[in-house]
């Protein structure tokens, strides 16, 4: 017989489960005592629980293995809520434990009562409660299969205290294996008879579920066959960005050369992305339902099929079963100048003026470029700091970039965190804005108690500045809430024994990425750019002044 509490870590090292994050609580301290018992299991232990959702969720998307999470009730349950909402939109496996009050309490509430169902309902791929002991291994086990089946997800699984402490014989069930949609072999030769009859045909790309073997299958697909290719909004990693069939981004705030390459297309290769409103601008790009615009569609979850667009061909099927499929296809198509002018047009939007300030972004990105290995992993959180390395930085064949789709704020911190603690032997760089920074600034605490050295750029222009953008444009003139009085960010990095250094001018930041980069506890380079280098193409002042 076990406690409720073995038994739920008993189903996790069933799972292949050997990293968990969280902010401890009274309410399951019955799987923290088993815990204690199982070294094969690493907790990280966050500082909020916001910071330890969101490094589930980037345990997610650099795995495909879902994130776990353990957090409390009540506040901590409201606290990780933002990093379900965050790992739905991005489609990542991940399943969170949450403490629950005991069930002879349940609907009185009782001291931090929540209905877990309820709260969680509409943001997580399921939410649910476990109210018997012997149904542990079940539901784990369903939870693993749901978190990565058909588009992934989050889970959110109560835990009453109660129940954690009863009794058991039941024991953990074997580990889920979840099978990848492939396609029929009526879709695929429609699939090529489309393909091989468009004159200029644009693959968009991005979506949860990639391997790495789908990703180079896609690779070898589209460079024979000399299909240009987009990433959707924040999946810069799926395509090496340095492949003469990648051509730009097709995400939020599309460049000229983009947007037109967009437009000009006679058939759309949309592979297992959502079309969401960023690649989609507003949903306006594109003609609804029926795009004017032929709509190849391949989704590995049926119920993103025909939701928003209705397809010419709807392909269910996931992106590495679909593309085991097509890899060795040749289609007999000849180079193009279609494909060809489509990577000039790439090529020449990376040549921007020199930015205004003392720090030039576009040329801190070519000196990244040039030191960082093949494998960097770059993350990031929400802000416009985060156009420099979509845009600019050119992502290899083996580089990642681990970003939420929610535009939630304070993700790249806890992500980089969560990386490096993954992968301790590559180069991980977070790239924050100084707002997006201070929304998860603490969490330097869980990477200094864990021995985890990730590398962290703040730029610092004293604003929020996708705000402030937005602000400038609708109301002129009218700055209100959007400034920011910044703590001296180098002191604070030392204060948590990461290395930390200030940079203000352009000239000075290889020597001061170089010292970063060989620190052994973790860096933060604080860069000082100007809140006039808003954009790469218009300044705060040019947008104040054509929107009077």
């Amino acid at each position: 017989m076990k406690t409720g509490g073995q038994v739920l870590v008993d189903c996790l090292r069933a799972q292949g489960v050997h990293r968990a994050f969280g902010v401890p609580g009274e309410s399951y301290l019955a799987v923290l005592d088993a815990l204690y018992d199982t070294p094969e299991i690493e907790m990280i232990g966050n500082r909020n629980e916001g910071g330890a959702a969101y490094m589930a969720c980037a345990h997610g998307q650099l795995t495909g293995e879902p994130g776990v999470c353990f957090v409390t009730r009540g506040p901590g349950a409201t606290n990780a809520s933002i990093g379900i909402h965050t790992a739905m939109q991005s489609s990542v496996p991940m399943v969170m434990f949450i403490g629950q009050v005991e069930t002879g309490m349940k609907d009185r509430e009782a001291f931090q009562e929540i209905d877990y169902r309820a709260f969680f309902g509409p943001i997580a791929k399921w939410a649910t409660e476990i109210e018997s002991v012997d149904r542990i291994p079940e539901i784990v086990a369903r939870a693993f299969a749901v978190a990565k089946s058909g588009r992934p997800g989050p889970v959110v699984i109560g835990l009453p205290e109660d129940v954690l402490r009863d009794m058991t014989a039941a024991e953990a069930g074997p580990r889920v294996v979840v099978p990848e949609a492939a396609p029929s072999g009526e879709s695929i030769s429609e699939m090529l008879r489309l393909l091989g009859a468009a004159a200029r045909p644009l693959a968009i790309i991005g979506g949860g579920g990639w391997n790495d073997a789908g990703r180079r299958a896609f690779r070898r697909f589209v460079e024979a066959n000399d299909i240009p290719v987009m990433c959707a909004f924040r999946y810069q990693d799926i395509l090496d960005n340095n492949s003469p069939c990648f051509v730009g981004d097709a995400g939020l705030g599309k460049f000229p050369q983009a947007l037109q390459t967009i437009k000009d297309a006679d058939l759309i290769f949309a592979v297992n992305i959502r079309f969401g409103e960023c690649t989609t601008d507003g949903y306006e790009l594109f003609d609804l339902p029926k795009m004017s615009t032929p709509l190849i569609h391949t989704y590995g979850a049926d119920s993103e099929l025909n939701k928003i667009y209705t397809a010419d061909l709807p392909v269910l099927a996931g992106p590495n079963e679909l593309f085991k499929a097509l890899a060795e296809v040749d289609l007999g198509r000849e180079p193009s100048t279609w494909r060809h002018d489509a990577r000039v047009g790439f090529e020449e939007s990376l040549t921007v003026p020199l930015q205004p300030g003392g720090v030039d972004m576009r040329t801190v990105m070519d000196q990244m470029m040039a030191v960082l290995p093949d494998d960097v992993i770059i993350t990031n959180g929400a802000g416009n700091f985060s156009i420099w390395h979509t845009k600019f930085y050119l992502f290899g064949d083996k580089a990642r970039h681990l970003s939420p789709q929610s535009g939630a704020m304070g993700y790249g911190l806890p992500a980089a965190i969560a990386a490096k603690a993954e992968m301790p032997e590559r180069t991980v760089v977070c790239v924050a804005g100084d707002g997006d920074f201070q929304m998860n600034e603490q969490e330097l605490g869980a990477a200094m108690q864990h021995g985890i050295a990730p590398v962290v750029l703040i730029l610092n222009n004293g604003t929020y500045g996708t705000i402030r953008m937005h602000q400038e444009r609708e109301y002129p003139s009218r700055v209100s809430f959007t400034d920011i009085k910044n703590p001296d960010f180098v002191t604070l990095a030392k204060a948590y024994n990461f290395h930390g250094e200030r940079v203000e001018r352009t000239e000075d930041f290889p020597a001061a990425f170089e010292r970063a980069l060989a620190s052994k506890t973790g860096a933060v380079v604080e860069l000082i750019v100007s809140p006039e280098s808003i954009t790469p193409l218009k300044t705060l002042s040019a947008i104040r002044e054509g929107s009077k």
